[in-house]
């Protein structure tokens, strides 16, 4: 199909040509991995694409007790960047499992959130990590939860006209993630779990999240209340994971049935606690 394909140079440029009441039909385009497979299969029927890349959010920072992502920012550059290999491990491990290195190169964080897949290895990960989003309009920037923003398989409260300015992340935080697929490469998770640790603040320290289950990734608090102390007992283990089973709603497909569904999602759990338990005290506690 045919479709306009504009460079806007700025902030405002974009919001112009992405406005519903302007350019009927405009999408953002960031990395594309996702929206340009869609577009030639006729899933999508676009007017017009408005291309992110000549704009200011491809960056990155890190405050005192923040990791700041832009929206646009490459998975590839993520990965290579040595306070998130360093401080959020969980992320890293999760970023290295989309897709191939050259997908990489293109493909973003901001694309991925917004895309809100069920099966997305980056979501868990982010959710376990508490992380939060900025978002930017014309009429100027809203921060929301990630786990507030999505709101169902492929839905998110990300309104028309807005875009992933950034993400933010607290850090430092011992983190890990695990999955199972198929097929070793360029496949989707059938379950993927992440944990990280943060100040429990009279809560549990844990923060646990699952992708592979209905009807998008999400936390799992009954499991997280399990898990009383940094370096739980088996019994806390195996109690958070009774929890996981029962208390998640796991998809049934093609990729995999319910019963194999929750058989890993209890076998990841206990790889990604211990994981993380292991990292913990490599960090010096909860970080460094």
């Amino acid at each position: 199909m045919a479709y306009a394909l504009h460079f806007p140079r700025t902030l405002d440029e974009a919001f112009r040509l992405l406005d519903p009441e302007g350019t009927e039909g405009a999408l953002p385009l960031a990395g594309g991995t996702d929206l340009l497979p869609a577009v030639e299969a006729g899933r999508w029927h676009p007017s017009a694409l408005v291309s992110l890349s000549r704009l200011p959010l491809g960056t990155f920072e890190r405050t005192e007790h923040e990791i700041l992502i832009g929206g646009t920012l490459p998975l590839r550059r993520l990965e290579r960047e040595p306070d998130i290999v360093r401080l959020l491990p969980g992320l890293v491990e999760a970023i290295r499992e989309v897709g191939s290195v050259p997908l990489r190169h293109r493909a973003t964080l901001g694309g991925n959130v917004v895309r809100a897949s069920p099966a997305s290895d980056l979501l868990p990960p982010l959710l376990a990590l508490e992380a939060s989003l900025d978002l930017r309009s014309r009429d100027g920037t809203r921060r929301v939860a990630l786990g507030d923003f999505l709101r169902g398989s492929w839905e998110t409260t990300l309104r028309p006209g807005e875009l992933v300015e950034r993400i933010r992340i607290p850090v430092p935080r011992p983190s890990s993630y695990r999955w199972q697929r198929v097929r070793p490469a360029n496949d989707i998770s059938q379950v993927g779990v992440a944990c990280a640790l943060a100040s429990s603040d009279g809560r549990s320290p844990w923060r646990i999240a699952a992708g592979g289950v209905e009807p998008h990734p999400q936390r799992l608090p009954g499991a997280e209340a399990a898990l009383s102390h940094e370096d739980p007992t088996p019994g806390e283990i195996e109690e958070a994971v009774h929890r996981a089973v029962e208390g998640s709603r796991l998809k049934d497909d093609r990729r995999a049935g319910e019963e194999y569904r929750r058989h890993l999602l209890g076998v990841l759990l206990r790889r990604s606690i211990t994981s993380t338990v292991s990292r913990a005290r490599t960090m010096g506690g909860r970080g460094t």
